[in-house]
């Protein structure tokens, strides 16, 4: 069902858009503060989360299409939900708010989140959970970039 296909990848897509939208007037002062050695450029961000959002809606779309029972797929598209909502969330604290060191704290509950939805995706397809798993290792690397902006610049 293209349905789905549409409405899945464009789901995580409508999100991190939001979020970017919300944020982007934040970008100077985000370029202002003093930033960890491994800070990429600010072009890199856009692209590896537009990657991310793709990936993380076509392992949303494999669950949904599994030929497993519903209870297993509502529970899993559900820790996927609260992930996405949770994710939304975190730019707002970082850049609008400046509030790194709760943006940090809201990261660290991302990333669980993350392993769980990676957790509850792996019985219903392999596929779908290898397809977050470059998404968590963003978010690792996310929490450096978050935990050394927060100890640099304050």
């Amino acid at each position: 069902m293209l349905w789905v296909w549409i409405i899945g990848i464009a789901l995580p897509l409508a999100v991190g858009g939001l979020a970017g939208w919300l944020t982007m007037g934040s970008m100077s002062t985000y370029g202002a503060l003093v930033q960890p050695a491994l800070a990429p450029p600010p072009w890199v961000f856009p692209v590896a989360w537009t990657a991310l959002y793709l990936l993380m809606g076509i392992a949303s779309v494999l669950i949904w299409n599994a030929d497993v029972p519903q209870e297993e797929k509502r529970r899993a598209l559900t820790w996927y939900g609260i992930q996405l909502a949770v994710n939304f969330v975190w730019p707002l604290l970082f850049f609008n708010a400046g509030l790194y060191g709760i943006a940090l704290m809201w990261l660290i509950l991302l990333l669980a989140l993350v392993v769980a939805t990676i957790a509850a995706f792996l019985p219903i397809s392999r596929t779908a959970a290898w397809l977050m798993v470059p998404y968590l290792l963003w978010l690792l690397f996310a929490t450096y970039l978050n935990a050394a902006i927060w100890l640099l610049n304050r």
